[in-house]
């Protein structure tokens, strides 16, 4: 006799609407086309503000429920006034986000109750690079640490399986780990 036992959890995640929009994207490749944008301006000093309200997706504009902001500026430390985080931290939260969206996500698809989820993030910076001082120390991070702390439902094994296909289909972990095409231009 074959009995299968179904798990409930309920981590706020439409698992079913994830797995409609693939079939959908088979069936058309070029709705799956996104391009998101953000919109900078600087207000004076190291600090700056990005506007985020719509991006492009599934063949059409769209425009956000509202508007978000994200401001930016340096620490104190390099004579700034430290209102806002600076822009690597930044990095290093999307990518912490990034991350649990897809535990919470993956979580769900596999019946996984998750009680908490917490991300530290990490990434070493010498900015010996970014002032010109040593033209062979890069500007960016030279290692990034992610490490989680997740209180579920599941064995050890099955949430390192949860961390390692989030890991697996997170854009902004891609984004860092392999080179992307940036071209900037003067208006």
């Amino acid at each position: 006799m074959n009995v299968q036992t179904i798990i409930n959890a309920n981590n706020g995640v439409d698992t079913q609407a994830l797995i409609n929009a693939r079939g959908a994207f088979e069936q058309m490749p070029e709705a799956a086309h996104f391009t998101f944008r953000s919109k900078a301006e600087w207000i004076e000093g190291t600090y700056s503000v990005n506007r985020i309200d719509g991006y492009f997706g599934l063949g059409q504009e769209h425009s956000r429920k509202r508007s978000f902001a994200i401001e930016s500026d340096h620490p104190e430390v390099f004579h700034a006034a430290d209102r806002a985080p600076s822009p690597p931290e930044i990095v290093l939260s999307a990518l912490a986000s990034c991350l649990i969206g897809g535990v919470a996500s993956v979580a769900q698809h596999r019946g996984i109750q998750l009680r908490s989820v917490r991300a530290k993030v990490e990434g070493d910076l010498d900015v010996k690079g970014i002032l010109g001082m040593d033209a062979e120390i890069r500007n960016g991070f030279s290692a990034i640490r992610v490490s989680f702390d997740i209180d579920a439902d599941a064995s050890a094994e099955d949430i390192a399986a949860i961390v390692a296909q989030s890991q697996k289909r997170s854009a902004v972990f891609d984004i860092l780990t392999n080179p992307t095409n940036v071209n900037v231009s003067v208006a």
